[in-house]
């Protein structure tokens, strides 16, 4: 939804902040180096194998508040792939991320003495385990994390007389530790920013994490989520290594990247480090994810396309739109309501003239009975209204975060709210039971939760104005009109360190909570506020698993590590422009890293209105997010993909080819679930040594092997797009081959044309598409193989994973899924192509069948006298099994004007070979002609 800060470009939040500065004592300057660190003084083994040390300070300073004297050091190898470094006030308990909203061991218990003498610490002076080592130096203390293998340092704490940076910092309101780094390192994540030089971190660009309503359109700005985690890629001598680091906090923090030292500056709680070993990009986010938790399983529906705007006036509107994509003849799976729905804007409400529930009821009736689905928005604050029965019921639950005692008073579209504190067991409960009460109104199919950074039109202490309408009804409804002031009694309020936020150094409660209201069991906003979107999807993901049983969809804008779990994500509010369309791709990328892998941009963009040609383009790139939806601005003209012929035409070709890919999407969905691996990825994953594609923002891969090539500039009909090392097979017109030695080719792309490409060594399931992915997914299979062209030795591999998409759990094992290894082989003349199956029943069931076997690359054409299938010979004209072949046209014969590469696709056809049931095929080679 359009959100106030939307408006607010950087230079008017200036504005904001100057007269906002008499209030908040302005902008602190930042020492470049705050202390002397800390001594090693203690350090014992413990009996879990771990390391706890005590640290003390060096020499005590005022800058940003008193040091914290005494520190505890935790280290443990908690598996082989992974090193946990724990540091905290060894006397007093400090705010943590909550163990129950992320579980994980908790460090041992704070001793009230001492316990070994300083003697000790040489004996103890490393901790080796079987990936990573951890080293540290005793005074002034700092750690070092090396690789086993290869003695490569991945984190060095030390300054090491540096100029850059100084040692660790521990005080109650600021922290700061730094790490060297090489020169060439190459690091991802630390999000969510919108970062214009692409995935690659930038040295000097800004990265502050804190969860705001601050608009996707600018640029290096701490945004909706809070990802304080980065994956470093090295390529040492030709091989590559990747591993991760997390700072597990919620606090505000400041990330400086120079190059060659990364800084932490921490406004509260701890350093709760986790090193993640990997060696491959892969094993990076499988790590990381088996500690975070794996990614939510996703409905087979929510791989579909969705369409929504916020500006629905009236039900009508919504069945036209439908009714539009039928006759457009494009996909459609989702249908969405921003606020429109509601009445007054407040939640679990229905607009009695506008979307009367009778009418509602039976439109859903009609659109669930041809397989699509309705989701609606909800957002956190609860309207401050006595005939209300949410609000009341909330009231007299008790749930909602306070201020002196009473429920804080903000405000967000319905006017004067109360925001629920999801961190009070009470809270979870309440949420819960509306979400159930609504759902008995309106059977929707998923939740989209909105504003939960969260977001609030004031800032400060609020009062309802008496005599005075609040909101007016006319102009915009988020113009603050409450009576507010301004917070700055507490040091909650007004820190010694001022974070970048919003990229301006605004007052942490800005538009926000303020930061000394307080949570259940005395928590503070302060410390809490960058978990709120986190704990609200856990809580609506365990009501909607409550209601039917169902595996559940939920969108929501704010994250944090581990919301992947719970929700998907979209972008918020990008621009409809083309700077933004490009910026799409980084966020998405990134958020796969981050281990929330269903993500998507705005399609066309939210606001203000795309022109046609980037529309055209920009569904192009859409249909290949893994979540794609069209959504759009209340103040913006209509963009639905229909509203221009040639969009209409672009959108039939790009999500004409998503439907056909649906089974390898959802496969994908079921691979990150189990083991983290992100649905759209950096090109780096697959080819992590070709140190060429680094940086690389505007290809990206789905999956291992299939490329996505875009058009991301005005006016271009041709794009320049790098091909890693290999054989790479055009997939909407497999004939079309190019044999990259790693290199830019440059590819065709009229309007209506977006270049996707197969990689060599791939078995791709696909079907042949729909309008709705209930129909499209009963539709028979083809099978996709592909060689490195002209080879006359190869491999290809591939899956297939199907199931029950309504059961909340996605895994083997119950009966109503199917696990597909798929092998081909190409070997003294011959190819052989089998299946491996597990659980085959729920499939067989299904009747799913494969129908087509396409192979491409070969070197000479196949004799159809050779065939066999399951051991079988299949005789010539006995069978309705038809064999075609053509040759394949290699891009550089045409660049070069020489016919160097020849190859041939061939075609199967007429099969009939139960997906659920293993089979085995082969195929004699004859002699190219």
């Amino acid at each position: 939804m359009f959100s106030p800060a939307s408006l607010l470009s950087l230079s008017s939040l200036y504005v904001l902040l100057v007269l906002l500065s008499c209030f908040y004592g302005g902008v602190s300057s930042v020492p470049t180096k705050v202390g002397k660190g800390y001594r090693l003084i203690s350090a014992e083994e413990t009996s879990d194998g771990g390391f706890l040390g005590h640290l003390q300070v060096k020499q005590k300073n005022n800058i940003y508040g008193p040091d914290i004297p005494l520190l505890q050091l935790y280290v443990k190898h908690d598996t082989g792939d992974r090193l946990r470094v724990h540091i905290t006030d060894a006397e007093k308990q400090r705010w943590e991320v909550p163990y129950n909203l992320l579980p994980r061991e908790q460090p041992p218990a704070l001793k009230q003495t001492i316990g070994r003498s300083r003697k000790n610490l040489l004996t103890v002076s490393e901790l080796a385990g079987s990936e990573l080592i951890f080293s540290f130096t005793a005074d002034p203390f700092s750690f070092a994390v090396k690789r086993k293998s290869n003695g490569q340092t991945l984190f060095n704490s030390s300054s090491g007389g540096s100029d850059s940076f100084g040692e660790m910092v521990f005080k109650d309101q600021y922290l700061e530790i730094s790490t060297q780094l090489p020169k060439d390192a190459s690091l991802y994540g630390l999000g969510e920013n919108t970062q214009p030089h692409g995935i690659k971190l930038y040295p000097n660009d800004p990265y502050t994490l804190y969860t705001t309503d601050v608009s996707a359109i600018n640029l290096n700005t701490d945004l909706y989520g809070s990802h304080p985690v980065y994956m470093d890629l090295r390529n040492v001598g030709g091989e590559p290594f990747a591993h991760a680091v997390l700072l597990l906090n919620s606090n505000g923090m400041d990330v400086f990247y120079k190059g060659n030292s990364l800084t932490y500056k921490i406004i509260g709680g701890v350093f709760d480090f986790y090193f993640f070993s990997g060696p491959t990009p892969l094993d990076v986010v499988d790590q990381y994810t088996s500690f975070i938790g794996r990614p939510a399983p996703m409905p087979y529906w929510s791989l579909g396309f969705h369409q929504c705007r916020w500006g629905y006036h009236n039900l009508s509107v919504v069945e036209d739109v439908v009714e539009n994509y039928r006759k457009a003849q494009i996909p459609l799976d989702v249908i969405w309501n921003d606020d429109d729905h509601m009445d007054g804007h407040k939640d679990f409400t229905l607009n009695p003239v506008n979307y009367p529930r009778s009418k509602l009821l039976a439109f859903l009736d009609k659109i669930h009975n041809r397989g699509m689905k309705y989701i609606v928005i909800i957002d956190p604050g609860i309207g401050v209204n006595s005939s209300y029965g949410v609000y009341q019921r909330g009231i007299a639950n008790d749930v909602f975060i306070k201020y002196d005692g009473e429920p804080y008073l903000a405000q967000v579209w319905p006017g004067a709210v109360n925001f629920p504190d999801f961190l009070n067991p009470k809270t979870v409960a309440w949420w819960g039971d509306e979400i159930r009460r609504f759902h008995e109104l309106v059977p929707v199919d998923g939740l989209w939760i909105d504003m939960n950074e969260a977001s609030n039109f004031c800032s400060g202490k609020c009062t309802i104005p008496k005599g005075k309408q609040c909101p007016s009804g006319t102009g915009p409804g988020w113009i603050c009109c409450l009576d507010c002031k301004n917070i700055t009694k507490t040091r909650w309020d007004d820190p010694p360190y001022k974070i970048n936020a919003s990229g301006l150094q605004v007052p942490i409660g800005f538009k926000t909570i303020a930061t000394s209201a307080v949570h259940y069991n005395g928590v503070l906003e302060y410390d809490a506020h960058s978990l709120y979107g986190f704990s609200q999807a856990i809580a609506t993901h365990k009501a909607l698993q409550g209601l039917e049983g169902k595996r559940p969809f939920i969108l929501s804008r704010s994250t944090y590590v581990g919301s992947g779990k719970y929700a998907a994500h979209w972008t918020g509010d990008n621009k409809g422009t083309w700077e933004d369309l490009k910026y799409s791709i980084t966020t998405v990328l990134n958020f796969g890293i981050f281990g929330v892998p269903m993500v998507g941009a705005d399609i066309c963009g939210f606001y203000p209105a795309p022109t046609e040609e980037l529309c055209n383009r920009w569904i192009e790139v859409g249909a290949f997010y893994p979540f794609s939806r069209d959504h759009a601005n209340y103040y913006s003209p209509r963009q639905e993909l229909y509203q221009w012929k040639t969009v209409t035409k672009s959108a039939q070709n790009a999500l004409g080819m998503r439907y056909k890919l649906l089974p390898y999407l959802y496969t994908l969905n079921y691979l990150a679930h189990t083991s983290g691996a992100p649905i759209a990825r950096p090109l780096f994953f697959s080819f992590p040594a070709y140190k060429e594609c680094y940086g690389l923002s505007t290809q990206f891969l789905l999956g291992s092997s299939l490329m996505v090539s875009p058009v991301l500039e005005q006016g271009k009909t041709s794009v320049k797009a790098l091909f890693p090392p290999g054989s790479w097979y055009n997939l909407f017109d497999m004939t079309q081959t190019i044999v990259s030695k790693g290199q830019y080719f440059m590819l065709d792309a009229p309007l209506h044309v977006v270049n996707v490409h197969l990689y060599q060594n791939t078995i791709l399931p696909m079907q042949q598409g729909g309008m709705i992915s209930k129909e499209a997914r009963m539709t028979p299979f083809t099978l996709i193989v592909t060689f490195p062209a002209g080879a006359s030795e190869a491999e290809a591999k591939g899956n297939l994973y199907l199931d029950n998409d309504e059961l909340p759990e996605m895994k083997l094992g119950n009966g109503y899924s199917t696990y597909v290894d798929l092998y081909a082989t190409l070997k003294q003349g011959s190819v052989k192509i089998w299946s491996e199956v597990q659980e085959g029943k729920f499939a067989l069931d299904k009747g799913w069948k494969i129908e087509k076997i396409t192979v491409l690359g070969l070197s000479g054409s196949v004799d159809t006298s050779g065939l066999e299938i399951n051991g079988s010979p299949v005789a010539n004209g006995a069978s309705n099994i038809e064999l075609s072949s053509m040759k394949q046209m290699h891009l550089q014969d045409v660049e070069d004007g020489v016919g160097k590469k020849k190859s041939l696709m061939v075609e199967l056809s007429g099969l009939n070979l139960y997906v659920g049931k293993n089979f085995d095929m082969s195929m004699k080679m004859g002699v190219q002609g």
